[in-house]
């Protein structure tokens, strides 16, 4: 398999930056919604948000290296069988899943450091508290963090639904593509 992309599939690089930032934004949903119901004494009190914010500063990361990768190696072509809608919501479905990330993060970052302490990422390095103070910070940044982690766990599922429907209904190579495997575009499947 090529690393890069090319005009009809995904490279592996691509594939493998796809689907680990999949797999981390849902364990840390599921950590973020585990966390709410950690009290003060439960000895995950201190250990889950370190985990937390430790692995969304490095997903923040390997997100920032995805946008460059889609600009050093332009995703595949549309399949023929798109039709221009589907192109168009799919390119905003994607776009919007970058920005809500994104918005994630920085929300988690105004949450920790609303009080003014820094960001501690795996007693690596910290991140300073560039914006804090302000009233309400951290509730305003909370609920900004959880609605929009909520919109990206259902935006996904949409995003998931539609390359199913594409794969079983369409019976294109949109889902094979992103698998890794390879598209012959004189192939039809199904």
């Amino acid at each position: 398999m090529r690393l890069a992309n090319d005009r009809e599939n995904y490279g592996l690089v691509s594939i493998l930056l796809h689907w680990l930032v999949a797999l981390v934004i849902y364990g840390l949903f599921g950590l973020g919604l585990w966390m709410r119901d950690l009290g003060y004494y439960d000895p995950w009190y201190q250990l889950g948000p370190w985990w937390h914010k430790g692995i969304g500063v490095v997903l923040f990361l390997v997100l920032l290296l995805r946008l460059g990768w889609r600009f050093v190696s332009p995703r595949p072509d549309h399949l023929p069988t798109h039709k221009g809608y589907e192109r168009l919501a799919a390119t905003l479905m994607h776009w919007l899943l970058y920005l809500l990330i994104f918005i994630v993060m920085i929300s988690g970052y105004l949450i920790t450091t609303a009080d003014g302490r820094p960001l501690e990422v795996f007693d690596w390095f910290t991140i300073p508290a560039a914006l804090s103070g302000i009233d309400g910070q951290e509730d305003i940044a909370g609920k900004v963090h959880l609605y929009l982690a909520w919109s990206i766990v259902l935006l996904s599922l949409l995003h998931t639904l539609a390359a199913l429907k594409h794969h079983f209904f369409d019976h294109d190579w949109t889902l094979k593509r992103m698998l890794g495997i390879r598209h012959n575009p004189e192939e039809r499947i199904g």
